[in-house]
């Protein structure tokens, strides 16, 4: 469904775009700023507890991953290094969201389940985008999992930002569907990896 969307979004944000890429705009300034701007409000608004006012700043910058994009395609700069660049600090982004919460639960929120919970969806973030990358590095297409990057950001936002609006449980439940989906997408993962790159080698021209 997401993947549906995200053409739709693209459309949808390519005056922008355009508009930016008019003034001198480049899309790695857009992804420098956009990862800037979620690390500093994860860290600066979740760890005193600031939650609804801290998810709206980080939904805001978050929303400019897709922004890069409409740019890149009005400048028609897209490239490697570019590409590697927003991948990278995607990670960064998604680590400090989690990284205040963490900061939050073992501080003033006491609660140490909900740290430890959060720290393994932190982990298991980096797990799943990392098994990705390591099979597509040997050749194996690994686009599979129930919860990737726009799903997993998806229902973390929710829940911390209904936690802000002090809706009981949101936050205690969107950690552990989040964990649970996290785990199952890196089992997904791991099995079509193995099944991949377990497929008899064809050499190059034979039939």
């Amino acid at each position: 469904m997401l993947r549906i969307l995200r053409p739709a979004a693209a459309r949808m944000l390519q005056p922008i775009g355009r508009g930016l890429a008019r003034i001198g705009v480049t899309p790695n300034m857009v992804t420098l700023i956009g990862t800037a701007g979620v690390v500093v409000a994860s860290l600066v608004f979740y760890p005193r507890g600031e939650f609804y006012v801290g998810t709206i700043v980080v939904t805001v910058f978050t929303l400019f991953d897709l922004l890069d994009g409409a740019v890149a395609r009005a400048t028609q700069r897209s490239s490697r290094w570019g590409a590697f660049l927003d991948s990278t600090l995607d990670r960064l982004a998604d680590a400090s969201i989690f990284s205040g919460l963490l900061l939050w639960f073992m501080g003033e929120g006491d609660d140490q389940s909900l740290a430890w919970l959060s720290l393994f969806c932190l982990v298991s973030g980096f797990g799943v985008s990392y098994i990705k990358a390591r099979a597509e590095g040997l050749g194996a297409n690994c686009d599979v999992g129930v919860a990737e990057r726009t799903e997993r950001l998806i229902i973390a936002l929710v829940a911390i930002g209904l936690h802000g609006m002090d809706v009981p449980y949101a936050l205690a439940g969107g950690l552990w569907l989040l964990a649970l989906l996290s785990g199952f997408t890196i089992v997904q993962r791991l099995v079509e990896t193995r099944s991949r790159l377990a497929e008899p080698h064809q050499p190059a021209g034979n039939n």
